[in-house]
């Protein structure tokens, strides 16, 4: 095969696996009223469920990091769907508490082996325009999130249960496990990645800065985005239309990715999206009917350049950490996440039972919790905008970026 063919099958069979990932976060949103009306289960304990998927994924890409150089990127894309497959057919058949958290606890497995295989394949196939492609591999997180929150949407007000709406993933599945049978994935010398000298690199003080920050904003995406359901579903909004807006929004803004961050540099880019982030969360939290629309739209510009901005400071500003470096700012993110999904549970339960007390209607106390909620998470992208400023003045001081790793 053609070698840019083959490049170019590859880096599909990567989207359409982001694709898979992007679609459980999604979809799950969506369900978890569903889930826990069945099930009996209070928002602590969906917080529990939630929490897995966002554990299982930083210890996939701890590991994926670790042995990507031993083994390459075919096998952890491999292992990938067959923890995906298994995980999702478990979840299906689940009927309980137990069932939901190891099956989702595998589908975080199988999202995180995702992230650890193909981030890095893709900066070595495209050595000369890593930047580029690594935005247009990560549109397809938003972007399959606007799939899984429409067909969501879609699937609920057709009276689908949540079982289907989880099947229905199963069909990007089988289609990037296939494409697994035939693509010829490339090799690269270990000798230019070597694990060990990437691990003497990871306490590089610029590093360990980076992990701090990506924990925060990790928090301030997802913590609004995969409760968003919970938080906005008497708001007078429909939450999956909402989750569809703000990831529609992301995956645009991050395909033209280049010229803003080439203009402001990722440090700036940063410092605006805390920023944005901050005002659309505010607004949020008091806006309601339609006005939450023009909110989210602002908390979707903050947000859109998060991720991969962070991951693109790794790549620049301390390239030595290699591909281990690249897995586990990923993995901290998604490893707070799963520290602070019970604790917002807890917040929203705990936001109900004080507006009980007022002997108000259930839609007024739903309204009054979520944004009660809201208000908590705004503190994270407060701190941000604090933070990112002072790494901003640091990095315009810098004569040569090197000098900053």
């Amino acid at each position: 095969m053609n070698n840019n063919n083959n490049q170019n099958l590859i880096f599909r069979l990567c989207c359409i696996a982001l694709i898979v990932t992007s679609m459980t976060f999604a979809i799950r949103a969506g369900i978890l009223g569903q889930l826990g009306e069945q099930f009996g289960l209070t928002s602590t304990q969906l917080g529990w469920v939630n929490a897995m998927a966002f554990l299982g994924f930083p210890i996939a890409t701890m590991l994926g990091g670790i042995i990507y150089n031993a083994i390459g990127a075919k096998k952890l894309v491999a292992l990938a769907f067959a923890c995906h497959l298994l995980g999702l057919l478990l979840t299906i058949s689940a009927d309980g508490f137990w069932a939901l958290l190891i099956s989702t606890f595998l589908i975080g497995f199988a999202n995180g082996s995702v992230e650890a295989g193909c981030n890095p394949l893709i900066a070595q196939m495209y050595p000369n325009n890593k930047t580029t492609m690594l935005n247009r591999f990560h549109v397809w997180f938003p972007g399959g999130i606007v799939i899984g929150a429409l067909a969501s949407s879609a699937m609920t007000s057709s009276g689908f249960n949540w079982q289907w709406q989880v099947a229905l993933i199963l069909i990007p599945t089988a289609i990037y496990g296939a494409m697994m049978l035939t693509a010829q994935f490339p090799k690269f010398d270990a000798q230019k990645n070597s694990t060990s000298s990437n691990v003497k690199n990871l306490l590089s003080p610029l590093y360990v800065f980076l992990i701090i920050c990506m924990t925060l904003t990790a928090v301030t995406e997802f913590g609004t985005q995969q409760w968003i359901e919970q938080i906005l579903g008497s708001s007078g909004a429909s939450p999956m239309v909402i989750l569809a807006l703000i990831t529609g929004l992301m995956a645009l803004g991050r395909y033209f990715a280049g010229p803003i961050v080439h203009r402001f540099s990722p440090s700036g880019v940063l410092l605006g999206s805390a920023v944005f982030s901050t005002i659309g969360i505010f607004l949020m939290s008091q806006a309601q009917g339609n006005a939450i629309y023009f909110a989210a739209a602002l908390f979707a510009i903050g947000v859109t350049y998060f991720w991969p901005t962070m991951i693109g400071c790794v790549a620049e500003y301390t390239p030595k950490t290699g591909a281990l470096g690249m897995s586990l700012i990923g993995g901290a993110g998604m490893f707070a996440m799963s520290l602070w999904n019970p604790v917002i549970g807890y917040w929203i339960d705990d936001a109900k039972q004080q507006a009980q007390a007022s002997n108000i209607s259930i839609e007024q106390i739903e309204i009054l919790a979520g944004q009660a909620v809201l208000e908590n998470l705004l503190i994270f992208p407060i701190v941000l905008i604090v933070v990112f400023f002072g790494f901003h003045l640091f990095i315009t001081k810098q004569k040569n970026v090197e000098k900053c790793v």
